[in-house]
């Protein structure tokens, strides 16, 4: 299912809202509660890639294609968005299903070891993407948040949901 979080009912019905929620507390990763030394840690985190990931390359090769002209992981905008278009004041995010808490309700469920980083981690993440998306509504962008699976399989309609929006300035 996709994932849109431009269109929530409380961001509609005030129109000037700050983010107050209080920010959820990571615990800090150490050996006592059962995590890797820092070295071990630090060579299988490296491995994940954070940007450039096949779904985000896919879809952008996509939108290259229909003629689409981008930037991505722009550092002067909230959140590093992976793809910002300024023309059109369109961001658009491909977020991975564990970092971002796909299905988190279920999902939470199913964690069986380091539940006491990995839960506080994952809805923190998810925080601070409204958070992200609010700023970067009140600074006049749409934002798009696709899933990376929806990407692998769904990718001619997520490109069709953006020109739409490019064509339009609506969404269908």
């Amino acid at each position: 299912m996709r994932v849109l979080f431009f269109q929530e009912k409380l961001l509609n019905s005030i129109d000037i809202m700050e983010y107050k929620e209080p920010k959820i507390i990571v615990p800090r990763f150490n050996e006592a509660s059962g995590f890797y030394t820092t070295k071990k840690r630090s060579k299988i985190m490296s491995k994940i890639k954070g940007k450039n990931s096949k779904p985000e390359l896919l879809f952008r090769k996509a939108l290259w294609a229909k003629g689409i002209r981008y930037r991505i992981n722009n550092k002067t905008l909230p959140g590093k968005p992976d793809i910002s278009i300024k023309k059109h004041k369109l961001i658009i995010f491909i977020d991975g299903e564990f970092w971002h808490g796909y299905n988190w309700d279920e999902r939470k469920e199913t964690l069986k070891s380091n539940r006491g980083f990995w839960i506080p981690k994952i809805e923190r993440n998810m925080q601070r993407d409204k958070e992200v998306n609010q700023e970067l509504k009140d600074m006049g962008y749409m934002v798009f948040r696709f899933w990376s699976k929806e990407i692998q399989t769904e990718l001619g309609k997520c490109i069709n949901d953006v020109l739409v929006y490019i064509n339009t300035g609506t969404i269908h």
